[in-house]
């Protein structure tokens, strides 16, 4: 049992690779990034600063790192499948430090970045209607599901990486965050191959506060999928209580651990200057000002470091316990995860319906 220790990274080096993938049905090309298991002669590489891959985020034009190496040699083998989908407003590698995490304990991992990023049509418009608002998120709603399963064909049935590396069929995972978790649950009304589902802060709330995407969760899954939920006791975008209902809602094996202290933005990487960011920029919406207003300052809340920590640590015991079968996984699950937590300095609470 104390063996096993998810909160750490795992033993295989990280590689990231970017590719191109064109949806003839609906014409649109979709930047993927795809992280794998690389050659242990990269050991080391993708946590040495100057060997790590440096990216720009689109349209600040920030320049990130991640703890993976660009294009490195992929290690053989076949590995089960996680596939990522980010929030609204954000983009494939919005949380490189769960990806990557994963990644080195034995997972293919990969995102895309969805249509509303890269179809022009979907953008907003500065001199929109109501109407023309309503319309627009209509088609971003619709464009999630799709946008999913095309990625999990591409990864299945492309040569993304070398022959020598597979991915696992009976073995796929979704984690998404936000308008992104919402897609990871609503996904599997109409896709049977996704075993197990990671939902960080999700939408679907019966009742979404005005300002937030108006997503509705069916649940007509018709099988048992386990489902992770993580979320943020002072979520203001989604407040508990609404994530509480949907949890009801949820027709499967399920379990979800509330983080203390944390809001909307603490499932990201770069957790504070997120979070900040959002809480002071110029509010689009009167909606999105009154969310603001209730936005707790950076200072009284957790740690980025913890909050990765907290959502890196039980994403990955619930892909290993249910994705791999491994009973130190299923024993560390059931077993006093809010000590686990506290001996590394994160407060949480493990929701008791």
């Amino acid at each position: 049992m104390h063996d096993y220790d998810p909160f750490s990274r795992g033993g295989f080096p990280v590689g990231v690779r970017t590719q191109q993938a064109l949806d003839t049905a609906r014409n649109r090309q979709f930047p993927c990034e795809i992280w794998y298991p690389v050659a242990a002669s990269h050991a080391g590489h993708d946590l040495a600063r100057e060997k790590q891959d440096v990216f720009t985020v689109a349209p600040t034009g920030k320049r990130r790192t991640q703890a993976a190496v660009r294009d490195a040699t992929a290690r053989p083998g076949t590995y089960p499948l996680v596939l990522y989908s980010h929030p609204s407003g954000a983009h494939r590698r919005s949380a490189t430090f769960l990806c990557t995490h994963l990644c080195s304990h034995g997972y293919l991992v990969a995102a895309l970045d969805h249509s509303e990023v890269v179809a022009q049509e979907l953008t907003r418009k500065a001199d929109e209607t109501e109407e023309q608002k309503l319309a627009r998120w209509d088609a971003v709603i619709a464009s999630r599901i799709p946008d999913i399963r095309f990625l999990l064909d591409y990864v299945q049935k492309t040569s993304a990486l070398e022959p020598q590396t597979q991915i696992d069929s009976a073995r796929i995972g979704i984690v998404g965050h936000s308008f992104g978790a919402w897609t990871a649950l609503a996904v599997n009304d109409v896709e049977n191959r996704i075993r197990a589902v990671v939902a960080l802060a999700p939408g679907g709330t019966s009742k979404p506060r005005p300002g937030i995407l108006p997503v509705k969760l069916s649940f007509e899954w018709g099988r048992d999928v386990p489902t992770m939920y993580l979320v943020a006791e002072n979520d203001v975008a989604l407040p508990l209580s609404g994530l509480y209902e949907t949890f009801d809602r949820t027709p499967a094996t399920k379990r979800m651990v509330v983080l203390r202290r944390a809001d909307h933005m603490h499932f990201v990487d770069n957790v504070e200057e997120m979070h900040e960011m959002f809480r002071q920029m110029p509010g689009p919406s009167a909606e999105v000002a009154a969310m603001q207003k209730e936005m707790l300052p950076i200072s009284e809340l957790c740690s980025g470091e913890h909050a990765n920590l907290f959502v890196r640590g039980l994403t990955l015991g619930h892909f290993d316990a249910v994705l791999k079968d491994r009973d130190e996984a299923k024993h560390f699950l059931a077993g006093n995860l809010e000590a686990e937590l506290a001996q590394r300095g994160v407060e949480a609470i493990v929701h008791k319906p």
